[in-house]
């Protein structure tokens, strides 16, 4: 008979390990796994002293991974990944989707497209449960605690596995009530005499509007009396008539539908703007993972087909 001996007596301690590095801090760590601070130090010292090794150069600023630490915690993510696949598996039998899925997804998007999915979907599977992240801060999807990810833009990180969700093209609108008291721009040239609302993507502040028309492209720098880091409030500003917002026809389809926003500029192309679903490419991805992902696919397939039959 093989004994098999650990220097680590408990393996839940691994937790503060990696709560700390994806906090950025003890306090943090403690915070997700809801213990005190003291109680999260402790448990650090105590894996250290078991494994005769510092995991963490501490600073009065931050807390930096020994070499010996970034070792361990490859292997511990490994370790949980492998027990949260035993889980699935698991429930997988059972015919049933448990636990939490971490979404995150941008402002917009998720009050005005995501939510009636998402709200579908947790009727659908009563098993699951939903942690929702709702910002238009980019996460990072590798190194925060997010098991799918909604983005616009291009791919940038070959580490993260990207599935189509849709190509969207960004419109150009504005309130009935904004076009009555300041008239209508009838090219894009004319956008620099109007109240342009810009709003903060990705770290960039989307103030250089692209049109195109007969194959001939023009870039025009708008500017205005505000500038949000929230394309939810971007576009309720355009709605109350505060100015003119230049954001993708799905997040405003509601509002174009109802009357509360006009399409402007109708006979000018824009650039097309992918939104993914995104995974991290070498971590396991749960059922209930998977499950939502192709659900959203399906329901974002649905609403290209109603817009081009439209």
């Amino acid at each position: 008979m093989y004994h098999f001996q650990t220097r680590i007596e408990n393996v839940g301690d691994l937790q503060v390990l990696l709560h700390t590095v994806s906090g950025g801090s003890l306090t943090a760590a403690a915070q997700a796994l809801g213990i005190t601070p003291a109680a999260a130090s402790a448990t650090l010292k105590r894996l250290e002293t078991q494994l005769g090794t510092r995991l963490f150069e501490r600073s009065t600023r931050a807390m930096r991974l020994t070499p010996s630490g970034q070792i361990l915690l490859e292997y511990a993510q490994r370790a949980f990944e492998l027990l949260a696949e035993g889980e699935s598996q698991l429930d997988a039998e059972r015919g049933a989707l448990v636990g939490t899925v971490r979404v995150s997804a941008p402002s917009d998007l998720a009050r005005t497209v995501l939510m009636p999915m998402l709200d579908e979907f947790l009727h659908l599977h009563p098993g699951v449960k939903l942690a929702l992240n709702v910002g238009d801060r980019v996460l990072d999807v590798l190194r925060d605690e997010v098991d799918l990810a909604i983005r616009y833009g291009e791919l940038s990180d070959s580490r993260l596995v990207a599935r189509p969700l849709s190509l969207a093209h960004p419109v150009v609108s504005a309130s009935p009530d904004y076009l009555s008291r300041h008239g209508r721009p009838r090219t894009p040239t004319d956008l620099v005499d109007h109240n342009c609302i810009s709003f903060i993507r990705g770290g960039r502040t989307s103030s250089s509007w692209r049109f195109g028309q007969n194959g001939q492209w023009t870039m025009v720098r708008v500017s205005g009396d505000r500038i949000v880091d929230d394309a939810s409030l971007a576009r309720e500003w355009a709605v109350s008539g505060a100015g003119i917002i230049f954001m993708t026809e799905i997040e405003q389809r509601r509002d174009l539908q109802s009357g509360n926003l006009v399409r402007l500029l109708t006979e000018w192309e824009t650039d097309p703007y992918p939104l993914h679903a995104l995974l991290p490419s070498g971590r396991f991805v749960p059922n209930r993972v998977r499950a939502l992902l192709d659900f959203i696919a399906g329901r974002f397939a649905e609403l290209r087909r109603s817009t081009t039959e439209h």
